[in-house]
């Protein structure tokens, strides 16, 4: 996975210029739906990452009362809130020509 660290995908909504965003396919609706796609590999990367890191947390007790407040834990979930979300990162590879696509129609 990218370093999510280093990403320079806005963290805010922006506008893109619809024609620098299709200039590789030349339709708007087949690289958004490329963007779409790789935007769902990014959310499962994350999603997988953030469960692996907050299992390490996990405390199992029979109690319903007891309720812990573990600040790394918090941390944790305070850094991945502050991420760009999966669209903008997706985004931001299309338009740094960072994601490999084909289309096997016109491959053939």
């Amino acid at each position: 996975m990218q370093d999510l660290k280093n990403s320079n995908a806005p963290v805010s909504t922006i506008t893109y210029n619809r024609n620098e965003f299709d200039e590789k396919t030349d339709n708007i609706y087949e690289a958004i739906s490329i963007a779409a796609k790789r935007a769902t590999q990014i959310n499962s990367e994350i999603k997988k990452e953030l469960l692996e890191k907050l299992e390490e947390f996990a405390t199992y007790s029979d109690s319903l009362e007891e309720v812990f407040e573990n600040k790394e834990q918090i941390e944790v979930s305070k850094f991945y809130e502050k991420l760009p979300k999966p669209h903008a990162l997706s985004a931001q590879e299309w338009m740094d020509d960072k994601i490999y696509y084909r289309n096997t129609d016109r491959d053939e």
